[in-house]
């Protein structure tokens, strides 16, 4: 059987080695795991899923995208991908995996679907108290979230060089990755992490299509523009080879965000990119607040995995449609 679901964490185990085992809010090392769940949502139950060691994980995880069909260089809009996930602030493990099991199921699964989705579960406390516990933890995971992408590229570059060796392509499939709220906190700081341990490289698409989804960052964070300033945004801007931020005005999430807990900018998610300064030219942002007319603003924070206009533009986002007919098809 085929598997389905796939994870990596830093959650504690609540309790190790019994049935009844669950992902718990404490911060601890990565470990890697598979569920096949035929027919059914990602188990909250770990005693459901299979550990694997991390190298075998990552073998795994490299034979199923090469079950993915080798297209033509003009059909690169279909390939399928391989996209990593990141959950936000104040999702406890069953919310995170709840949510995961929502996006397999309306945007990769089945003969249509865009290949395959990786959570990434790190420790959020679940509390609505606990905007700032869950900011330290987004921080201290960055780095094992670095690690991550560190293997990435290692294994594009690998890929590479085979191919300039062989004169055959080796990949089948794009790499992504969609961050929902606080979550692009932890990859803004991990690509840094990345960037800063393989030597700053510039213009290496270490990610295809980076999804910022109520993105609860500065929204100057690409202030640098086209320039090399080696901070944070410029970290995204050299990895990715396009950046997409979906912002919401009526998203009163990120609106308590930037009130009460002022980091010194609007939220990225709420207010879109700044425009007094020029971001790089592969950084754009999409007003979805047309798409949320029927949507109370408590829940437009996540409103984006719930609403089917979203859930499209996200998939044309990803498969690397234009941005010229994205928003004449969106608009």
């Amino acid at each position: 059987m085929a598997i389905r679901y796939w994870m990596i964490t830093n959650r504690n185990q609540t309790k190790p080695g019994k049935a009844d085992n669950e992902l718990g809010s404490d911060e601890s090392n990565l470990t890697f795991w598979t569920s096949d769940a035929d027919g059914g949502a990602a188990p909250v139950k770990l005693a459901q899923w299979k550990k694997w060691e991390r190298a075998a994980f990552t073998r795994e995880l490299s034979k199923a995208a090469l079950k993915f069909p080798r297209l033509p260089e003009e059909k690169h809009e279909d390939e399928k991908h391989v996209t990593l996930f990141i959950h936000g602030f104040n999702n406890s493990s069953k919310d995170a995996l709840g949510r995961y099991s929502q996006i397999c199921q309306t945007m990769f699964d089945g003969p249509n679907g865009m290949g395959l989705c990786v959570l990434f579960s790190w420790p959020s406390d679940g509390l609505k108290v606990g905007y700032y516990p869950d900011r330290a933890d987004a921080r201290a995971t960055a780095d094992e979230l670095g690690t991550v992408l560190c293997d990435l590229f290692d294994f594009q570059i690998a890929s590479q060089e085979e191919a300039m060796r062989t004169g055959r392509l080796t990949c089948r499939a794009k790499v992504s990755v969609i961050a929902h709220s606080m979550g692009n906190y932890l990859i803004q700081k991990a690509m840094q992490f990345a960037w800063s341990r393989k030597n700053q490289p510039l213009l290496l698409s270490l990610v295809n299509q980076l999804l910022m989804v109520a993105a609860d960052v500065d929204n100057d964070l690409f202030k640098g523009g086209e320039g090399i300033d080696r901070a944070d945004g410029d970290a995204i801007a050299n990895l990715c080879y396009r950046v997409t931020a979906l912002y919401s005005g009526k998203d009163a999430t990120l609106g308590l965000s930037a009130g009460i807990k002022h980091f010194g900018k609007r939220r990225l998610g709420r207010s879109g990119l700044d425009r007094l300064v020029e971001p790089p030219d592969n950084v754009w942002d999409i007003d979805c607040t047309r798409f949320f007319d029927a949507v109370d603003p408590s829940k437009a924070h996540s409103a984006y995995f719930d609403v089917q206009d979203t859930r499209r533009l996200m998939r044309e986002i990803l498969r690397g449609t234009d941005r010229t007919l994205v928003e004449s098809t969106f608009r």
